[in-house]
This record gives structure tokens, C-alpha cells and sequence, in this order.
């Protein structure tokens, strides 16, 4: 049986606090978004609250509802102790590779903190940071209340910024796909090429070389 929202809120925030109990310090919970898309940035967010904050039906982004998302986004900022945001775009992307530019958002976002992170709870298994401990945890936005609530803001600002980009590309239904490889996405690359927000590094399977005439 699934559980209750608030019951569910409640493991993830004691998830958290056994950790600042354990260490003392101050727990960032750190997630991105967009590492699959086609088109568009990846984006990454650190959270830090300063206590167990209580902010019924925080979870894993992808698990929300994107109304619910953009209410949680308002009561994440304004309760965290600090947060920030990092933003790779679709160039860096394809400089660095994916998983090099997703650690780059991800440091981006933990140096806008305002307060600097005792341990660092990342969601996956390949972050490092320098000056701070990091606990890499596979799914940490449905084990932790602060990686959650970063997965949220992250996915929230990526999704805004496709929306945007609608408006500047407005053959793209950006806002409805933000960027990923849906056959609606593909059939518009094919009529219309690729933006200059497309990551030219990813491939299409889909789609070969030759029916993009490069």
C-alpha cells in the first residue's frame, strides 16, 4: 500500500535529521535536471535547511504534479536555510560531455550557498566536491526531504527556461517536451532542424545524419 503524503514526508525528513544528528552539521541536499534531454541545459540545485522544516508532499519531482511543483518551489525557498541554482547550457554540454557538465551544475549550485555545507547528500553515484563530505545515494529524492526538495527547483527552473525558449523557437513545442526525445520532438527536428540550443553532441537514434542532410 503507497503510503500517505504525509507519513511519506515524514521518513524523508527523518532521513535528514539522523544525518545531522549523526555529524553535526548542516545537511545540502543536491539533485539536477535535464541530463536526457536533446535540447536545452541541465540544471542543478543544493538545498540547506536549517532544521526539520516540514513541507507536506515534497518527493521526487518526477512524481509530482507539475501545478504541485511550482507551489512546493515557492515554500522550498522561502523556508531553506539557503539554496542555488547552476545552469550548464547546451554548448557547455556538448564541450564537456554530460556527465562532466552535470558536475559542473552541480558545483554551480553549491557555490550560490550562502552557508557552507557540512555534508552533502547528492542523488546518483558520481559526485565529488572538494571542501565538503558528499553521500552519494541512488534515488536520494525519494530517501532524503532536502534532495527532494532540490530535485523540485531544479526541475521547476529547467522546465521555465523551456518555456521560454517556446517563445524564441516557436516550431518547438518546448514547453510541452522540454527538449527530451519524444517522436513529436524528433518529427520537428526533422522539418525544422536543429536551434541553437540542441545539444549536437547527443545522438538520435531515431534520426540519422542523412535525414538531417549533415
Amino acid at each position: 500500500m503507497a503510503k500517505d503524503p504525509s507519513e511519506r514526508t515524514r521518513g524523508i525528513i527523518e532521513y535528514d535529521s539522523r544525518i545531522r544528528l549523526e555529524t553535526g552539521r548542516l545537511v545540502c541536499g543536491l539533485d539536477e535536471a535535464g541530463r536526457g534531454p536533446l535540447a536545452g541545459p541541465v540544471v542543478a540545485a543544493a538545498v540547506i535547511f536549517s532544521d526539520d522544516v516540514y513541507i507536506e508532499g515534497v518527493y521526487d519531482s518526477k512524481k509530482i504534479t507539475r501545478k504541485h511543483r511550482e507551489e512546493l518551489f515557492e515554500e522550498i525557498t522561502s523556508s531553506a536555510l539557503c539554496w542555488g541554482i547552476g545552469i550548464v547550457d547546451n554548448l557547455k554540454i556538448d564541450e564537456l560531455n554530460i556527465l562532466n557538465a552535470t558536475k559542473a551544475a552541480m558545483t554551480a549550485a553549491i557555490d550560490k550557498l550562502t552557508e557552507p555545507p557540512g555534508i552533502i547528500i547528492a542523488d546518483g553515484n558520481f559526485y565529488s566536491h572538494p571542501m565538503a563530505q558528499v553521500k552519494n545515494v541512488i534515488k536520494a529524492d525519494e530517501k532524503s526531504f532536502s534532495v527532494a526538495a532540490a530535485s523540485i527547483l531544479a526541475k521547476v527552473t529547467r522546465d521555465r527556461i523551456m518555456c521560454e525558449y517556446e517563445q524564441v523557437y516557436p516550431n518547438f513545442a518546448f514547453s510541452s517536451h522540454k527538449g527530451y526525445g519524444t517522436a513529436a520532438h524528433m518529427d520537428e527536428i526533422l522539418e525544422f532542424g536543429y536551434t541553437d540550443i540542441h545539444r549536437r553532441s547527443f545522438k538520435l537514434k531515431a534520426i540519422t545524419q542523412l535525414e538531417l542532410g549533415l
